[in-house]
C-alpha cells in the first residue's frame, strides 16, 4: 500500500507542477513586449517577447526554489518546465536546444540577482537591469534609470503572479496565529 501512495502523491504533485507551469507560460503584455523592443537595436518585437517569456518562467522556478513549501517542488517545477519546452509550439525541433541554453543562462543571470545583495542598488533595480541586459546589444550605452525602474517593476510583477500561482497550485502555509513564520524557519518553534 505505501507504493501506491506514493505514486499517487508524486502523480499529484507532478499535475500540480504542469498547473504552476502553465501559468507561467502566459504570455506577456503586448505593451511591455513593445517597450521592451526599444531597446534592441532592431526593435524586435519576438526577442522582446522571447526575453518576457523566458523572465517569466526563470522567475517561477526560482519562486519555486525559495517559497516552495515542500523540497520536492523545485524539481517537480523544474522537470514539468523543461517539458513544457519541448512541447512549445513557438520552439522549433532543431532550436530546442537554444532555447534550453537561453533559459539557464537567464536562470543563472537572475537567480544570481536574487541570491546576492550588491552594494545600495536595490534588487528590483538589479532585476530589470538583468532583463534589459539581454534584450540591448552588447556595447549598448547604460539604460537610464527609468528603463531599469520600469524593467525591475515588470520583473516584480512576475515575482507577486509566480508566488500567487504557487499558492494556488500548492497551497500556502498554515501556522496558528501566534507563530511567526520567522520562528518556523529558524526552527524555533516560536513558543516559550
Amino acid at each position: 500500500m505505501r507504493f501506491w501512495r506514493e505514486w499517487r502523491e508524486e502523480q499529484a504533485l507532478r499535475r500540480r507542477a504542469e498547473s504552476y507551469v502553465a501559468t507561467l507560460a502566459r504570455e506577456p503584455d503586448d505593451a511591455d513586449v513593445r517597450w521592451l523592443a526599444t531597446f534592441d537595436r532592431a526593435r524586435d518585437e519576438d526577442h522582446a517577447r522571447w526575453e518576457l517569456r523566458y523572465a517569466r518562467r526563470v522567475i517561477g522556478l526560482l519562486v519555486a526554489e525559495r517559497d516552495a513549501l515542500d523540497d520536492r517542488t523545485a524539481s517537480a517545477v523544474g522537470r514539468a518546465l523543461s517539458a513544457s519546452l519541448h512541447f512549445d509550439r513557438r520552439i522549433a525541433a532543431d532550436k530546442l536546444s537554444v532555447a534550453e541554453a537561453q533559459l539557464n543562462a537567464r536562470l543563472r543571470a537572475f537567480g544570481e540577482v536574487l541570491r546576492t545583495r550588491a552594494g545600495d542598488e536595490p534588487t528590483g533595480a538589479r532585476l530589470g537591469r538583468t532583463l534589459l541586459s539581454f534584450t540591448a546589444p552588447a556595447g549598448a550605452p547604460p539604460p537610464p534609470a527609468d528603463a531599469v525602474a520600469r524593467a525591475g517593476e515588470v520583473v516584480a510583477r512576475y515575482l507577486a503572479e509566480a508566488n500567487e500561482a504557487l499558492r494556488v497550485a500548492f497551497g500556502a502555509a498554515n501556522l496558528p496565529e501566534d507563530v511567526p513564520p520567522s520562528a518556523v524557519a529558524s526552527g524555533g518553534g516560536g513558543r516559550p
